[in-house]
């Protein structure tokens, strides 16, 4: 018993001899074991809770599944929808990618604007490329989020995808047909007091960013008139190529001084959009280019192309049957592009209407009675589509008329206010000369310079002969040669012309003073 008394005395002494941190620290073990079994309490409680209301909740999803009216269902989600969002500072638009049977511009636009601003935020990106691009394309992929900065506001897009029953939808294109098995949309997430700035700022900059973009990164592309074999709604259609003419106005050969004007004259067009809207005019510019054949009329249209990003819309009026027909191609032409009517000194009905009338009345006489002209294309049936109503069906179009020989087109036809710019493709210059053997021999200076200058002001030659006599060797000093001995060629023919031409006067002058002689001898 002692013994056991002494070991109780003992460790009673022990305890009382501990110091205050041992004490302390014991008292803290203790709480901190009480605090951690009321959390764990409390989240045990929370899970049940949680567990309750969820099960409660599929219970009464069931339910009201089953025996509830569809009509009162939707009223019951609308009304607790409405009211978390009373406690909602979020405002989400949806953008669908088709409005009706049309594209939806605020979609697509937004688009090509989110594929310009990727960042090392987004996971997931869906890249592509068709055959007939030369970059890839970049957009946003399926449920990916987004977030974009616009005047120190911050804004979510979210690409959603929703499945549907396949639909079927016409289309402008050749196919007519299509059909589509999802419904596309973007979401965008603000706080909804920034709803004006959205409206109002924010989509309509990009809209016009994704113009700017698009534009910049197109490839120009050459519209020719295409005829079905087959029996179509619309016998004629545009059918586009990429337009792979490498000409631009650093390489055009033509006079420096006409190249500087036409290219002051497009930038300058380029920037009136308002001047053309407040004077209530159409926003299109008329060029005619007028001069002998291979002067350089179709390059200048290219390099024009490649200097806006502008479309060609080649028409060939020979193809065209009729003025409805022209009507609706001319409509079908998009902004941002060139109608180019070349040769129009060949398309008989523009020509001068005395000689066309004359023409029209010789052959009505000589058709039998009761034939009816099948319909065709008219001077004032033309000039309605590129300068009337009709001309105002779209932004900044350039018309571009070439022809042969000016003075045989109609007055109607070339005034100022439908061919703005009358533009004369001469004969090769010096300065043309030096555009020409720059970009065929790759110099600058060369003791011939001088002589094949003399001679080009002697004779006429065109850029399109200089170049095929440049083409023939890489040797400067041969090439050069060959064309100087072009121009002794050239000069020789000329010198016989004009020699043929005075023979053929006199022949003349020789024969109307013998009829005058044979006249008198007569009265006599």
């Amino acid at each position: 018993m002692k013994p056991l008394v002494l070991m109780l005395y003992s460790l009673q002494k022990s305890l009382h001899s501990q110091t205050p941190t041992t004490l302390d620290s014991i008292s803290k073990l203790k709480m901190s074991s009480s605090s951690t079994e009321s959390k764990t309490g409390i989240a045990k409680t929370v899970i049940s809770t949680v567990g309750s209301v969820a099960a409660a909740a599929m219970v009464a999803r069931s339910v009201s599944r089953d025996y509830l009216p569809s009509e009162f269902r939707n009223y019951m989600y609308l009304s607790f929808r409405n009211f978390i969002n009373k406690f909602s500072t979020t405002l989400t638009m949806v953008i669908y990618e088709f409005e009706g049977f049309s594209d939806n511009e605020i979609y697509s636009a937004t688009q090509i604007y989110l594929s310009g601003r990727v960042t090392s935020n987004i996971h997931r990106l869906k890249v592509a490329k068709t055959p007939s691009e030369q970059q890839l394309n970049v957009a946003m992929e399926i449920n990916e989020e987004y977030e974009d900065v616009y005047n120190g506001v911050k804004f979510y897009w979210c690409l959603v995808s929703k499945k549907k029953p396949t639909r079927e939808y016409y289309t402008h294109d050749e196919n007519g047909r299509s059909s589509k098995s999802d419904l596309r949309s973007l979401q965008l997430s603000f706080h909804r007091k920034h709803k004006d700035l959205a409206l109002n700022s924010y989509l309509p900059f990009i809209i016009n960013e994704a113009k700017t973009m698009k534009q910049n990164e197109k490839t120009v592309k050459l519209f020719t008139v295409e005829r079905k074999t087959s029996y179509t709604r619309y016998p004629t259609t545009w059918t586009p190529v990429n337009l792979d003419h490498p000409a631009t106005f650093e390489t055009v050969a033509m006079d420096v001084g006409v190249k500087e004007k036409v290219m002051t004259d497009l930038d300058r067009f380029m920037q009136r959009r308002e001047y053309y809207r407040r004077v209530g005019k159409a926003w299109k510019r008329g060029y005619l280019l007028y001069g002998p054949p291979g002067t350089g009329k179709s390059s200048l249209i290219a390099a024009m192309a490649n200097y806006l990003n502008f479309d060609i819309y080649d028409l060939e009026l020979t193809s065209i049957s009729s003025n409805s027909e022209l009507r609706r191609l001319l409509v079908a032409t998009a902004n941002r592009s060139i109608l180019v009517v070349e040769d129009i000194d060949c398309s008989v009905e523009l020509h001068d209407r005395v000689h066309v009338e004359a023409a029209k009345a010789s052959a009505r006489r000589n058709q039998p009675r009761g034939y009816e002209e099948p319909p065709k294309i008219t001077l004032s049936g033309f000039l309605n589509f590129i300068d009337g109503l009709w001309s105002s069906c779209g932004d900044e179009r350039i018309i571009i008329f070439t022809t042969n020989r000016k003075d045989k087109l109609d007055p109607a036809l070339v005034r100022p206010g439908r061919m703005d710019v009358h533009i004369h493709m001469s004969y090769c210059t010096p300065s043309a000369f030096q555009i020409l053997v720059s970009n065929y021999l790759n110099i600058t200076e060369h003791n011939l310079f001088e002589e094949i200058d003399d001679l080009i002001s002697e004779v006429d030659v065109t850029p399109a002969e200089i170049a095929e006599q440049l083409l023939k060797d890489d040797d400067p000093d041969v090439a050069l040669n060959g064309l100087i001995e072009f121009f002794d060629v050239k000069r020789k023919e000329k010198e016989e012309a004009e020699a043929r031409l005075k023979e053929e006067e006199l022949t003349l002058k020789e024969n109307e003073k013998k009829q005058e002689d044979g006249m008198e001898n007569s009265s006599n």
